[in-house]
């Protein structure tokens, strides 16, 4: 018995199957920041997430996009790295809307812009009425690097990253090896997502503003992506560092553990308790 559910549509189980697993593909990768990012909505609290987090998937998943252009994976996998890029960039601006209004003194603002003579690294603005507006540094320097204080500059620097990857991508187009390493690339760097949220932890020896759901549901779709990967047999590079994703969300899960005193202090002094 084939398990045909509509002899109209040739629908069976199998198909159902597919496109569910696709559907978990496209909108899994996302769902595990949506208790972080309630959790910075709600405490107004963003110093416990990693930006670098979404900088890792921002140049993973823009690399994923040119490695489509060059070889030709499942459609589910490129609607997904389109869909992680815009939700990406929802967490960078509400995590630097929280960070501008949670500053007792007013900081200077760096934005990314590079300026051809250190002389001239910042300008003075001052508005209509004369009054002085506070000074925006331009910075390059690598210290300064995604940690900007304005949306717009994580935009523009996406955006210059994409421009160059994809002339480049386009003069060599036809070099199966470049191919090949761009695809190791993107997926190289998903498989360490993980690694700026383990720096954050070991820097404050706490998880405290890290949401545990969301490295409970990374675990858990990285299990199920991988076990994808193999499944639908999608290039070699995929699977492979999918299992190194894994590895990086456990150990996450044993800080968890181990700054567990400390995390729990944090929270106390957070509440006044």
């Amino acid at each position: 018995m084939d398990w045909i559910i509509s002899d109209e549509l040739g629908l069976t189980v199998g198909h159902l199957v597919g496109w569910g697993a696709a559907g978990a593909m496209i909108i899994g990768g996302v769902a595990p920041y949506i208790p972080q990012y309630r959790q910075i909505k709600r405490t107004q609290d963003a110093e416990g997430f990693s930006l670098y987090v979404c900088l890792t998937l921002l140049v993973a998943n823009t690399l994923r996009i040119l490695f489509w252009f060059g070889k030709r994976y499942e459609l589910p996998l490129l609607i997904q790295s389109i869909v992680m890029n815009i939700t990406m960039f929802v967490m960078i601006h509400l995590c630097v809307t929280v960070r501008k209004k949670n500053q007792i003194i007013r900081a200077r603002e760096r934005i990314f812009t590079a300026q051809p003579d250190d002389t001239a690294r910042w300008l003075d603005q001052r508005s209509s009425i004369g009054r002085e507006k506070p000074r925006r540094f331009y910075d390059m320097d690598r210290k300064y690097f995604w940690a900007w204080t304005d949306f717009q500059s994580y935009l523009d620097c996406m955006l210059v990253f994409s421009v160059l990857g994809a002339a480049i991508t386009y003069l060599l187009i036809e070099f199966s090896p470049f191919v090949e390493l761009i695809g190791f690339l993107a997926v190289f760097t998903e498989a360490m997502l993980g690694a700026p949220q383990i720096a954050k932890n070991h820097q404050n020896k706490s998880t405290e503003g890290m949401s545990l759901s969301m490295v409970i549901m990374w675990t858990c779709g990285d299990i199920f992506k991988t076990a994808y990967f193999v499944i639908r047999e999608a290039p070699t590079q995929f699977w492979v560092c999918g299992g190194l994703q894994v590895s990086l969300d456990i150990i996450i899960l044993f800080q968890v553990w181990l700054y567990h005193d400390k995390t729990a202090a944090a929270r106390r002094l957070r509440r006044g308790d």
